[in-house]
């Protein structure tokens, strides 16, 4: 019986784990590459920053915080409902904390921003790096999935990733909305707190992965 009942642990166990690892997918992320270039006969698309927007979630084992980040402006090329080419900034200064209210809530918006004092280099560090860049490098197909690769400019590390999107093209307006997936901020030099950096931390961590759900709408030029 007390068999059946460790089995039975071990089973639920493996269960959640793989359910959890399976949550979200990790971005394929290597060394920049080259920029990809549009036809001639590519349309242009201009990014309607008030209707675009990136979701994060970050998490440590005593919880979870979420928040936005505002795309700044972009441009996207686009053929035959196809993206052929395409760059947007991302506001780092207008990093919003969206589970936290009051002073927790700024406080912790001001030490992700860096604009505290000894703490400046802690996570985004603003008032160096006040931008990141997405630059579109290419898109692919898999398995019925398309897959926009790109050039991920932050904190002054570019990175390529690679992640799954859908993308609605109607003729006046495009919708680039991708699936939530992950990235490592250490890949970008965003080292406070990592246990992959920091051997001695114990459980005062903060996971490496963020997720990031992204949306951009972007108009006809």
């Amino acid at each position: 019986m007390k068999k059946s009942i460790l089995n039975i642990f071990i089973i639920a166990a493996i269960t959640i784990a793989t359910g959890c690892k399976n949550d979200n997918r990790e971005a394929q992320t290597g060394e920049a590459l080259d920029v990809a270039a549009a036809n001639m006969e590519a349309v242009e698309f201009k990014v309607d920053a008030t209707s675009s927007v990136i979701e994060w979630k970050g998490k440590k084992p005593t919880g979870t915080h979420t928040g936005t980040i505002q795309i700044a402006e972009g441009t996207f090329y686009a053929n035959d409902s196809i993206v052929e080419s395409g760059t947007f900034l991302i506001d780092m200064a207008s990093i919003n904390v969206t589970d936290l209210e009051g002073s927790d809530k700024e406080n912790l918006e001001n030490h992700l921003k860096g604009t505290v004092k000894g703490k400046e280099g802690d996570f985004f560090n603003i008032n160096e790096f006040p931008n990141a860049k997405f630059e579109v490098t290419g898109v692919n197909q898999v398995n019925g999935q398309i897959m926009l690769q790109g050039n991920l400019t932050m904190k002054g590390e570019t990175k390529n990733v690679e992640f799954p999107v859908n993308i609605d093209l109607n003729g006046e307006e495009l919708v680039l909305t991708s699936e939530t997936f992950t990235i490592d901020r250490t890949k970008w030099n965003v080292n406070f707190k990592s246990k992959s950096v920091f051997d001695s931390l114990g459980d005062n961590f903060i996971n490496d992965e963020i997720e990031l759900t992204i949306k951009v709408v972007a108009t006809k030029a």
